[in-house]
């Protein structure tokens, strides 16, 4: 058998400790993370060992040369190209030759026993052996569920928490019979989990899953990199540590090489030290890992810490959970509490004091009694992921700095071709204005031209995005709703949609690596400001256009209408008159205050509504919130709508259309939504909505989230409360119909969602029992887990993506029917819960 060792990853996401090293060579008790498995590998018998590279592959040929300090004879395949993970490995096909081969990655710590995995593959005659664990968060790796007899049956490549059916992941460990290498194409992008593995499935070769008991830890980020050393110095792994010991009172010293240590340190639990290593009088180190070339003055205590090469401390410095890179001097009485990361060739003066969580990046230098309070370069919440779903959120001038909207532009526009124009627009707040000015350098730096739309309804700059083929992208800044201390920044390709996860993870590559592309002078891009009268117009005239059979000329029709202080004041009120809309507007014109105060300012507004439409009986009342894509309904009786009353009243009217034009219509909406009402002409497709492309959107009439959030395709494939009320409007005209009328036709049911806690340590644990508990069951899995416990019963659980939470939804026929689904399943999630707390204390005892 041969060894094929995966180790040319980037180690994006735990930068700044891969700044200069790959992941793979980060070191584990003083030996690179690869060094480790190879040895493991090779204590097994294993000699040939084929290493893939990519990413800085001279370091790791440096170190490895060709193997034979360790008894084993290395080949190295370096790609020409990013051919993915089954693509990378075909380019090793004929190295591999025709023995059976185990692929693993690079980058991983395990105690696994191999022996019993090979045997496994053996014994079952496998052509394909995938090796499975339990983890806690299974969101980063791939899910899979076997049979009984090993065979797997499904799994899904790094879902989201609602995607989510196990906790039992791929490790990433593969024993392969060389036959299968025939199956992947040469010189393409290619994927075991997403290529492969579904591949072979069809061709109807089996897939076993061999189930690895011990410890796996996929080193993805700083903090599973401190992990592993707490995991390893409490013994949770078993692992060689070597070298010899000198036992102490409280503690044990583990040493290689040459070392001079006062006879007055201090050493509590285990500490490892490499060669050249000196520690003065008085110092104390509890659970330390000292790499060589280490000087440590007197006086210092530290604890819980990894310090790398070439570091010098002086004297009374206290560190607490601290990992310290290579070249490093750090001054005395400089105090670091837990979680430093100190990246290399760092200079900290004396007396300095560094918070709790903060990160250095390479070659920073801290003067003398600074307080360093929050990461230097990048912001806490950037260490290991920037996007969620399209947009960047953080707080104001503290995670989104002017610096990180400028680095944030150059990372995006590296993306882009040279002389491409984006749209640019923002909310009128001041953090938006601040942020958006930043951006804006970093884009033209790139060579990239900007539209510069100002304050404008985010609705409006999509349309004209949509509309001109000349735009590649757009950009929107506004103050988050339900947190005015924090900034959204959102970013949509050329359809207008949201960018998708591949082209974000290209974008936070970039932005990890300072990967920026800084033009000639002569390229750099231009600035284009507009007054928004065009597109005010083009805005406009596109919604008369397709509303212009219905011009709202019915002087019965009058309408509230409630623009919440948002930009859709400047617009709206003259759509509104242009189409002979008679209305009352509220809140049209700008109030920071009251931006800030949202929910209040929503309060409010409900009542005033609600007084003034029953006292003039008028015919609806919308609220449109700010940033254009949320709209309540309040009724003709002034009743506030509840989101699934909303949804299920648009349905009614859409059904109506449905029915007088003869045709049926399309509709999507997320796997919650209620579905205890049928819409005979209504063709209602449920699932997860993402990454959807407009081709996609158009073919549907409608595209709703459940969420105050309606799409009509007919003018926009993305959501614009401007276009739904006046959507809503014409259908209520058209049918001759109050919505008072369509909520007393519908049922009365229970429908209910509700959050509960939820750490992301538990989450893949709740999935898995929720699947126990809905054997035997109709249940789905399409997002979360779904379980029907009568015809219209049901109960939907979806770990929340980036919240610790689980969003549940409940639907019923009788309140007594919801109110019991409800008080039985949060019974069992505390008893879920007590099980695994339970389990934890068994494991660590």
């Amino acid at each position: 058998m041969k060894a094929v060792v995966m180790a040319g990853g980037f180690g994006t996401r735990i930068q700044p400790l891969t700044n200069s090293i790959p992941k793979p060579m980060l070191p584990i008790m003083n030996r690179p993370m690869m060094e480790h498995t190879i040895v493991s590998l090779r204590n097994l018998g294993i000699k040939e060992f084929i290493i893939l590279l990519y990413f800085k592959p001279e370091v790791i040929k440096d170190y490895f040369q060709d193997g034979s300090k360790w008894g084993i004879n290395i080949t190295y395949v370096i790609p020409d190209d990013d051919y993915g993970t089954a693509g990378a490995v075909k380019k090793a096909q004929e190295y591999i030759g025709d023995e059976n081969f185990i692929i693993i990655s690079g980058d991983l710590v395990t105690d696994f026993d191999f022996q019993k995995i090979f045997d496994y593959h053996k014994e079952k005659k496998s052509k394909l052996t995938i090796t499975l664990t339990s983890v806690e968060n299974p969101l980063e790796f791939g899910v899979v569920i076997a049979n009984e007899e090993g065979e797997i049956e499904k799994f899904l490549e790094k879902p989201s928490w609602g995607e989510v059916f196990s906790d039992t992941i791929n490790t990433g460990i593969y024993v392969i019979e060389p036959e299968i290498l025939d199956y992947i194409p040469k010189n393409k992008n290619f994927d075991f989990a997403k290529d492969l593995f579904p591949l072979l499935m069809r061709k109807g070769i089996d897939l076993m899953a061999g189930h690895a008991q011990g410890y796996w830890r996929d080193v993805g980020n700083p903090e599973s990199y401190r992990d592993v050393y707490e995991d390893i110095l409490s013994g949770k792994i078993k692992f060689e540590l070597g070298g010899e010991a000198i036992k102490y009172p409280d503690g044990v010293l583990i040493h290689e090489g040459d070392f001079d240590i006062d006879e007055s340190v201090e050493i509590v639990g285990i500490v490892v030290i490499g060669n050249d290593v000196a520690v003065k009088h008085g110092a104390k180190l509890n659970n330390v890992v000292i790499g060589n070339n280490v000087t440590i003055g007197s006086g210092c205590k530290i604890r819980n810490s990894v310090i790398w090469e070439d570091v010098e401390i002086g004297k009374n410095a206290h560190l607490d959970g601290c990992v310290i890179c290579n070249h490093n001097k750090i001054g005395k009485n400089v105090t670091a509490k837990s979680g430093l990361i100190l990246a290399e060739g760092c200079e900290i003066g004396v007396l300095v004091t560094i918070e709790k969580d903060v990160t250095i990046w390479p070659n920073k230098m801290i003067e003398d009694a600074a307080i360093v309070s929050r990461s230097i370069i990048l912001g806490n919440k950037y260490k290991n992921s920037i996007f969620e779903d399209g947009m960047v959120i953080g707080k104001s001038n503290v995670e989104l700095s002017c610096e990180m909207a400028t680095k944030l532009a150059e990372s995006f526009g590296a993306q882009l071709p040279i002389g491409s124009t984006v749209l640019v627009s923002r909310h009128y707040d001041k953090s938006s204005r601040m942020l958006k000015r930043a951006f804006l350098g970093g884009l033209l730096s790139s060579g990239v031209d900007v539209v510069d739309y100002n304050a404008i309804p985010s609705a409006v700059m999509r349309c004209s995005l949509s509309f001109h083929e000349n735009y590649t992208a757009g950009v929107h800044f506004n103050q988050k709703l339900d947190d005015p201390t924090s900034t959204v920044i959102t970013f949509y390709n050329n359809e207008a949609l949201r960018i998708n996860n591949d082209v974000a993870k290209k974008i936070e590559k970039a932005f990890f690596k300072e990967t920026f592309r800084r033009v000639d002078y002569t390229q750099i891009g231009q600035i284009f400001p507009l007054d928004h009268t065009r597109e005010y117009y083009e805005y406009k005239k596109g919604m008369e256009t397709i509303l212009q059979s219905h011009r709202f000329k019915c002087l019965e029709c009058r309408i509230a209408v409630d623009v919440m202080h948002g930009l859709a004041s400047e617009v709206f009120p003259t759509i509104l008159n242009d189409l002979n809309v008679e209305h009352i507007m509220f809140n049209a014109y700008e109030d920071e205050h009251r931006l800030a105060n949202i929910n209040n300012t929503a309060k409010r507004s409900y009542e005033d509504m609600g007084a003034v439409i029953r006292a003039l009986h008028l015919d609806a009342g919308f609220v449109l919130f700010p940033h254009g894509q949320r709209l309540d309904i309040i009724s003709d009786e002034g009743i506030l709508l509840t989101k699934q009353t909303s949804l299920y009243v648009v349905l009614s009217l859409l059904n109506m259309d449905a029915i007088a034009s003869g045709e049926k219509k399309r509709v999507y909406l997320p796997t919650w939504a209620a579905d205890i009402v049928y819409f005979d002409h209504l063709e209602i497709e449920r699932g997860q909505y993402s990454n959807f492309k407009a081709s996609k959107m158009k073919t549907y009439d409608l595209v709703a989230s459940g969420e105050g959030n309606f799409t009509f395709t007919e003018f926009a494939t993305h959501r614009d409360s401007m276009y739904a009320t006046l959507k809503i409007l014409q259908l209520m005209v058209t049918h001759s119909v109050k919505l008072s009328d369509i909520i007393n036709l519908l049922p009365k049911f229970f429908y209910s969602s509700f959050k509960i806690p939820c750490s992301q340590a538990l989450k893949g644990k709740m999935m898995r029992m929720f699947l126990q508990d809905a054997k035997g069951k109709k249940s789905s899995m399409l997002d979360g887990v779904k379980i029907w416990l009568d015809q219209n019963d049901w109960i939907l659980m979806i770990p929340d993506q980036y919240s610790d939470h689980l969003n549940i939804y409940i639907q019923a026929e009788t309140d007594e029917s919801g109110e019991k689904i409800y008080t039985t399943y949060c019974l069992k999630i505390v008893e879920w819960t007590k099980i695994h707390h339970d389990s934890k204390r068994i494991l660590i005892k």
